[in-house]
């Protein structure tokens, strides 16, 4: 796999000659982020040799570099699920490219369900923590020139980015909630009973994404930060049917409240 992965890196490198210096995974609904880089370069996944291709809407699908906040980013426009068919592999192998590219951060954002009976929906959340019910990035052989057999976990979510982040919310008169994310599988939405065993587990919210990201990105050592958009709630009392376009509009409203949080955290990273 890593020559596959230096391949994909010596493309983007060798097209765009460009050196981002912070990765940045978007969402469902939140692709917005993406008017606010000054864009030098935009790829289609399809473009990229050995990139899986979204399949979700809600998902573009194109690789963006350019400048955010005074830095070189290389955004993902789009990503890959478990839930697509693909392999783990294949769903983190971006980022293994982006650290290849050089980046020394990663920023991710997701839209999710509340199981806390404290969120509504459009509150962000900044994840503190992740409980990842999906299978293990990591399983298979260890590529060692990327890291560890055994990566630690202690710190998934960087502290010092959790602490910047929440100035800036608060500087900005911008609550934010704090919690544990939980990655499912997908593609079905929970049952209230799933709802109500990711509480009694420790979650506070639910997803089918970033989990397996972060772990990717935590075996080469990179230092991340992560957001939710509770765009549903899987609360008692509280649970109504949803669909994924209802998501996605949640997911359009909250999305200017993530953009300024990240932009300005990536002015200060």
């Amino acid at each position: 796999m890593l020559q596959t992965i230096k391949e994909t890196a010596s493309f983007i490198s060798n097209k765009t000659k460009f050196n981002p210096e912070i990765g940045i995974i978007l969402g469902t609904g939140l692709g917005g982020l993406v008017s606010e880089i000054e864009i030098e370069h935009t790829i289609p996944y399809n473009e990229i040799p050995n990139f899986p291709v979204s399949t979700v809407e809600g998902h573009s699908g194109r690789l963006i570099l350019g400048t955010l906040g005074n830095k070189n980013v290389v955004a993902m426009q789009g990503r890959f699920h478990f839930y697509e068919g693909y392999t783990m592999e294949k769903v983190t192998f971006p980022v293994r490219v982006m650290k290849l590219l050089g980046i020394k951060n990663l920023i991710v954002s997701n839209a999710s369900g509340g199981v806390n009976p404290d969120y509504e929906v459009g509150d962000l959340m900044i994840l503190e923590d992740h409980i990842c019910l999906i299978p293990n990035p990591l399983i298979g052989e260890n590529i060692d020139e990327l890291g560890p057999r055994f990566p630690d976990m202690s710190e998934p979510y960087d502290k010092n980015l959790i602490k910047l982040a929440e100035n800036i919310a608060a500087k900005n008169n911008l609550p934010v909630q704090k919690g544990v994310y939980i990655s499912l599988t997908g593609p079905t939405l929970e049952t209230p009973a799933e709802y109500k065993h990711m509480r009694i587990i420790g979650g506070d919210t639910v997803g089918m994404s970033t989990a397996p990201e972060v772990i990717v990105a935590r075996h080469m050592n990179i230092p991340c930060f992560a957001m939710s958009v509770i765009t549903d709630l899987g609360v008692e009392g509280k649970i109504q049917k949803v669909t994924h376009e209802e998501i996605q509009k949640v997911s359009e409203v909250a999305e200017p409240k993530l953009t300024l949080i990240i932009k300005e955290l990536i002015s200060k990273i």
